[in-house]
């Protein structure tokens, strides 16, 4: 049990990592002068930087071990996030300020992202399915959380004093660092078997399905999430309190919410119509929340894609598990870095559609007119989920 609380901590520490400094984007605005191409490339830069590190993550945990890497991967998230407080308006140059920390903090989400889904996989454990749905549900909590406290604070404080939010948002991975130390770790792969090598995963036209999902999840759930406060507030014109509670409070809790469902029932139902389910509603609310009229209709649509991909991201790793039983560490470093890429390319494609209309003479609001682009990774989910219920074959 002590093994869990350690794991739900640390998805809660990088749903810290994911969602404080989007809280901020309207204030890195006024007070640094930067633009949405910016943000989207700091955006970019968290989550390229976990891509990378899944990338490298197989050879580094093979050498260090789970518990030295995990407990890292807490160092890296604390010093980053204390950074964060400290570094833009210490540095000449605000936005190196920026730069500098996100980096450092992204190191540890990467291995936490990496780390946690295979030992909490390696505990002796029934319903796999629900436990993994209920552990990816404390990221949920976690985001719930950081906006709602956060938001509430600079309320009450000025956002002159948001420096003050990373620093204290650290003492959690600080702490949970130190649980790791002494929780019992059990590998993956029970010892004896060999785990998968990458080069086998890439041979199975199943795993090139499930990357594709993996994308697409990451994309459909972080395109909304990192914009919608933003959203709320330049595009939607309501006071930051209120648009944060709407939009990304509703969005973490009901993707909270479906996660915990998932967790109950996740062994009993089919997977693969959960996600493409999943994705159909994800498709109605992005529609919702970027052609309705009405601000309240637009941030319920908001709240309504938090629902829509919950099951997406935990339910992918669960379904591969499943598939291959032998996948250990590989597969959820290969796994996290498709699905980090889509994590860093939704929101700056967002972003950087944003600028573009805003420059030119297209009468539609700039972000939504981006956020209405991002429908196409819940698209491409439904036509893959298609394929994949359709192979008779699911190991080839």
């Amino acid at each position: 049990m002590s093994t869990k609380i350690a794991c739900y901590t640390g998805y809660f520490v990088q749903a810290i990592i994911n969602n404080l400094a989007p809280l901020f984007y309207v204030v890195f605005q006024n007070e640094f002068g930067i633009n949405y191409t910016k943000i989207s490339w700091l955006i970019m830069l968290n989550f390229v930087t976990q891509l990378f590190v899944d990338i490298i993550s197989v050879k580094v945990i093979s050498k260090l071990g789970y518990r030295v890497s995990i407990v890292l991967a807490h160092i890296f998230s604390s010093v980053g996030l204390c950074l964060l407080g400290i570094l833009p308006r210490a540095m000449e140059n605000s936005y190196i300020g920026l730069v500098i920390p996100i980096i450092i903090y992204a190191i540890g989400s990467g291995l936490i992202e990496v780390l946690v889904s295979p030992i909490v996989e390696g505990l002796p454990l029934e319903n796999k399915s629900g436990e993994m749905s209920l552990l990816h549900s404390f990221y949920c909590w976690g985001q719930m959380s950081v906006v709602l406290l956060t938001t509430v604070a600079i309320k009450f404080a000025g956002s002159a004093n948001w420096v003050y939010a990373p620093i204290c948002w650290a003492i959690i991975p600080f702490i949970n660092m130190f649980m790791f130390m002494k929780v019992p770790i059990f590998p993956p792969v029970p010892e004896g078997e060999d785990e998968m090598k990458v080069s086998e995963l890439f041979k199975s036209g199943t795993f090139i399905l499930l990357a594709v999902l993996m994308l697409c999840s990451g994309a459909s759930e972080l395109a909304m999430s990192q914009w919608a406060s933003t959203f709320a507030e330049k595009s939607l014109g309501v006071d930051k309190l209120t648009g944060d509670l709407l939009g990304p409070c509703l969005f973490a809790f009901l993707m909270a919410s479906g996660r915990v469902v998932f967790g109950l029932v996740g062994d009993k139902i089919d997977i693969k119509k959960v996600l493409g389910f999943s994705a159909a509603l994800c498709v109605a609310s992005y529609l919702i929340s970027t052609l309705s009229k009405n601000p309240i209709a637009s941030l319920i649509g908001c709240g309504l894609c938090g629902l829509s991909v919950a099951t997406m991201w935990p339910g992918v790793f669960s379904f591969a598990a499943k598939i291959f039983p032998r996948g250990g560490t590989p597969l959820f470093a290969m796994l996290a870095v498709f699905g980090d890429f889509g994590c860093a390319f939704g929101p700056w494609l967002a972003g950087v559609v944003s600028d573009g209309v805003r420059a030119s003479t297209i009468d539609f609001d700039p972000l939504k007119f981006g956020l209405a682009v991002s429908v196409i990774f819940p698209v491409t989910m439904i036509v893959t989920t298609a394929i994949l219920s359709k192979k008779k074959n699911i190991n080839a």
